[in-house]
């Protein structure tokens, strides 16, 4: 979902209030068949078992959506199969994230493993794939996660439910943007839509623009990112109704930069990201959810994690743990899995044929599959399950405002160390900061796993703007285990530098010293002994990530939590 790039552009007000308004193309039939099914003998861009079709039909604004058809190849005259829909930007014919050199048109490959290593089609599914507004076959002006995109999403589970193919049941599935479309999916409450797969998502996308109102670099590279997929040439031998749609941002630039404008203006409390606060809209659904999600994530964080899960009322299943943007099927060349656990697609046709067919499992699996940090795997019926809550006062301290640009880098933050653990304590769900202090500034906070040598692995962090002084907000979700004799440490600082692809911030440093008072810590702790295990083995990324973050942290303690 994230670009690296750091390039911030300026936006003239006047664009950044034009917006725009598409129109089905003269002639165009609403739902009309553009071709006879492709097989993988016709097009090798057509995975094998499967006809390929392409329709086309209307959303909200007079937007005209494409859909890639995957139907099972030896389908029947008359024979109905449920329907696996994924709605997004990646299902361009020429590529994914731009141009990738094709000889003919097909349609994407992104979600190939679904049918090829997970038999989507063998096991009598179909899968359909819908460029949202802006991008691939269809037009209208790109709007991330935005009322038009929410739109796109209802009008495409409508349309699957309703062909003369499909049951009539429909499944969402996707990772990283098009796991926040089926997030979206989930909040409509669609009586079709029987079930939601969403890997690795943005729940709250605002927080992957803005940390509580200080800018991350993602506010232009977003942007800038999707402009281009919107904006790429499609292929040559397309119809012309696809390349007629998929030139419309081309003639509309005023698309690419409206949304860039908002992604750079728009507070948290304006409408563009209340439109967009998936999280908040989550409240009181029902739809069945199957989630993965890496606490050490690096592009879609585990923000607002915990309060989409609170607020969504039906059934929930998810894979949680100590790994980067993957899918849980993903492996290394050598064949680890980079999740560490096994059965991805088994557990995922087991869950989405329960909930689309009727059947009931035949293995019985846990609702949430944790690994946590010391890589060990553990069945939950709930995820954050605590057996106690700690609110900790971390007092008073002072830091000098500068981005660590100062000679002396210590005095750019202070450390609060707690007494050593007795035993083996884990910090799960999401940790909140509160503090006062005498100016306005950014602050950034780090929660650490601090050994008795010293050595202290960095396992959380958030930064905030301090408004009147005062600041309240929510680190990311995590899932980390103390061991016996270990501190946990909390530095309070100016905003650091760091990995550019998670510490991206884009703060104005003050250049003053800040007094803090009043600090405090909010946690949920859960003592590992009783743990349930599941399958599974380490993350591979945990390794990497506890040497990318290890430092030295020494102190003495001050305060205790458990």
């Amino acid at each position: 979902m994230k670009s690296n790039r750091k390039a911030v552009f300026a936006l003239s007000p006047v664009v950044a209030a034009c917006f725009v308004t598409a129109t089905v193309p003269a002639g165009a039939a609403s739902a009309a068949s553009v071709k006879d099914p492709v097989t993988h003998a016709q097009n090798q861009r057509v995975p094998k078992g499967a006809a390929w079709t392409e329709r086309y039909f209307p959303s909200t604004g007079g937007v005209e959506l494409h859909a890639d058809v995957l139907l099972p190849e030896k389908l029947k005259p008359g024979q109905k199969v449920p329907v696996v829909l994924a709605v997004g930007p990646y299902f361009g014919h020429s590529g994914q994230m731009g141009v990738e050199g094709f000889k003919k048109t097909g349609p994407s490959a992104r979600f190939n493993d679904l049918i090829n290593e997970g038999k989507l089609l063998e096991r009598g599914y179909a899968l359909v794939m819908v460029d949202s507004r802006g991008f691939g076959g269809s037009t209208g002006c790109h709007d991330l996660f935005g009322p038009g995109e929410q739109a796109d999403v209802k009008a495409a589970v409508d349309w699957a439910a309703k062909q003369s193919w499909s049951s009539g049941a429909v499944a969402m599935y996707g990772k990283s943007y098009d796991a926040s479309t089926a997030l979206i999916g989930s909040n409509l409450d669609h009586e079709a839509l029987k079930a939601v797969v969403a890997m690795e998502p943005l729940w709250e996308p605002y927080r992957n623009f803005r940390s509580d109102g200080v800018p991350r670099a993602t506010i232009s590279s977003v942007a800038n990112q999707y402009s281009t997929i919107a904006n790429s040439p499609q292929m040559p031998d397309d119809t012309e109704r696809y390349r007629e749609n998929a030139a419309w941002e081309t003639r509309n630039p005023e698309c690419s930069l409206t949304q860039l404008g908002q992604y750079q203006i728009a507070g948290h409390d304006s409408q563009f990201w209340k439109d967009r606060d998936l999280a908040e809209k989550a409240a009181g659904t029902n739809t069945p959810l199957f989630v993965t999600q890496g606490f050490t994530e690096w592009n879609t964080e585990a923000e607002g994690m915990q309060q989409f899960l609170d607020n969504h009322e039906g059934p929930e299943r998810g894979w949680l743990g100590p790994w980067d943007h993957v899918r849980g099927n993903d492996r290394f060349e050598n064949g680890d899995l980079k999740m560490g656990r096994g059965g991805w697609f088994k557990e995922l046709f087991a869950f989405y044929d329960e909930h689309l067919k009727g059947v009931e499992p035949a293995t019985e699996y846990p609702a949430f599959a944790v690994q946590d940090s010391n890589g060990q795997w553990r069945g939950m019926k709930a995820w954050p399950t605590a057996d106690a809550a700690s609110s900790v006062a971390l007092g008073s301290g002072s830091y000098l405002d500068d981005g660590m640009e100062s000679a002396d880098a210590a005095k750019a933050t202070f450390v609060r160390h707690s007494q050593p653990v007795q035993r083996d304590t884990r910090i799960t769900g999401t940790p909140r900061v509160s503090l006062e202090a005498g100016r306005d500034a950014n602050v950034h906070v780090k929660l650490y796993d601090v050994a008795p040598d010293g050595q202290a692995v960095m396992f959380d962090e958030q930064v905030s703007q301090l408004r009147e002084g005062k600041a309240a907000f929510e680190m990311r979700s995590t899932d980390w285990v103390l061991k016996k004799g270990h501190q946990l440490a909390v530095q309070i600082g100016t905003v650091q530098p760091g990995i550019p692809t998670s510490a991206d911030w884009l703060a104005s440093p003050t250049g003053q010293n800040v007094d803090v008072s009043a600090a405090a810590l909010e946690l949920q702790l859960d003592d590992p002994s009783d743990d349930v295990a599941t399958k599974g083995k380490p993350a591979p990324y945990l390794k990497q990530y506890r040497a990318a973050y290890t430092t030295e942290l020494p102190g003495k303690p001050s305060f205790t939590f458990w």
